[in-house]
């Protein structure tokens, strides 16, 4: 039994997105084990629970201080004993599990860094040193887009760019009409949606804007708000905040959206982001509409795909040309074939082929260290 233990600072329940993709399909090829960032709980102890046949595990702490780091190590090292574990590898989505990983032995360590963690809002002032760390101790490093990658590529000798993908079936799945959820259903036309998690990225003030200029257009807002307070969300009757979905859900909702939103501030905890949802979207059949994020620009702006805009009047403007728009055949044609090859199981194959081969390359590195030996 092959054994991957994945540490990150996102809950396995909170939204379904990268990690998910991308584990339950190294779920196949390995046992899983995907740890949870550690909380407060009623005492020291694990919580371990299967899901999408990845092992989910919670660890929990009865306080915080000095000791902190050291009991939670101690805790992995139970569920290692426990599992009968020691021959794994280590996946970090944050250099922060460093702190309590530090006496691991991994065959091999994975980086995978989906966003630029440092520049979130309450990211922890230690973080860049940690990840410096990381970088060092890394065999492998993957960037969740591609200008992530292009700001980090001279930091790591085995550097890769692995933009997030997309389940074509499932986003398809939107083409088709179905059933209107019932606290969608209500909403009059025109639809303009957003899915996704509602943060320090999201543009409040061009929602504020548009929603007023346009209050016969339904403004849809699914997804959980975070780190920001509610109140500072715009209010409006066009303007509907519907909370968080399950991925099952989300090809209902966007079935009946007119235009399928990308809502980000241009600010420094976006600089770097490859949002998800861009080609989600365009599998789902949406014509989208975007702030200039660098990775939407690039490549699907560039190639006509999504429309970017600059400020609520370009927002306005862009969203009457489509909706005035009755040829939608010929674009629909060109997202398809250029969505063709873009999949999880091609993002996987990717990854699993870059690890394996850090294998090969530690084999080489033995097999010469044993000539060396020998003369």
């Amino acid at each position: 039994m092959k054994y991957l233990l994945c540490f990150s600072h996102l809950s396995w329940n909170f939204v379904y997105q990268r990690p998910q993709h991308l584990l339950t399909r190294f779920s196949k090829h390995y046992q899983v084990f995907y740890f949870e960032e550690p909380k407060i709980g009623d005492s020291d102890r694990y919580i371990v629970n299967v899901q999408d046949g990845t092992y989910i595990v919670e660890l929990l702490v009865s306080n915080h201080d000095e000791t902190t780091n050291e009991r939670i190590q101690n805790l992995i090292k139970e569920l290692l004993e426990e599992y009968n574990i020691e021959n794994y590898i280590s996946w970090y989505y944050t250099p922060m599990a460093l702190q309590f990983t530090s006496e691991l032995h991994p065959e091999k360590i994975v980086y995978d860094s989906m966003d630029e963690l440092s520049a979130f809002k309450f990211a922890p002032p230690q973080l860049l040193q940690l990840e410096n760390e990381l970088f060092r101790k890394a065999d492998v490093v993957f960037t969740g887009g591609n200008s992530l990658y292009q700001a980090k590529k001279n930091r790591h000798h085995n550097i890769h760019a692995m933009p997030s993908s997309i389940d074509k079936l499932h986003f398809g799945q939107a083409r088709a009409i179905q059933e209107e959820p019932a606290d969608q259903k209500s909403i009059s036309s025109p639809k303009l949606g957003f899915f996704g998690v509602v943060d320090e990225r999201f543009d409040i003030e061009l929602l504020r804007e548009v929603s007023a200029k346009r209050p016969d257009w339904q403004f849809i807002i699914i997804g959980p708000v975070v780190k920001i307070s509610p109140e500072d969300l715009p209010r409006a009757s066009n303007i509907h905040y519907l909370g968080p979905k399950t991925y099952s859900e989300l090809p209902q909702y966007i079935s009946h959206w007119d235009i399928a939103l990308i809502l980000f501030a241009l600010n420094e905890s976006t600089e770097f982001i490859s949002p998800t949802k861009t080609p989600e979207y365009l599998a789902a059949g949406k014509p989208v509409i975007s702030t200039a994020i660098k990775d939407v620009i690039n490549p699907y702006g560039n190639a006509g795909l999504v429309h970017i805009i600059s400020d609520s009047e370009s927002f306005i403007s862009t969203a009457e040309k489509i909706f005035a728009d009755d040829e939608k055949d010929h674009w629909q044609r060109t997202v398809d074939h250029f969505l063709e090859d873009d999949s999880w199981d091609n993002t996987f194959n990717k990854m699993n082929a870059l690890i394996d081969a850090v294998k090969v390359v530690n084999e080489l590195d033995t097999n010469t260290q044993k000539q060396i030996n020998h003369v």
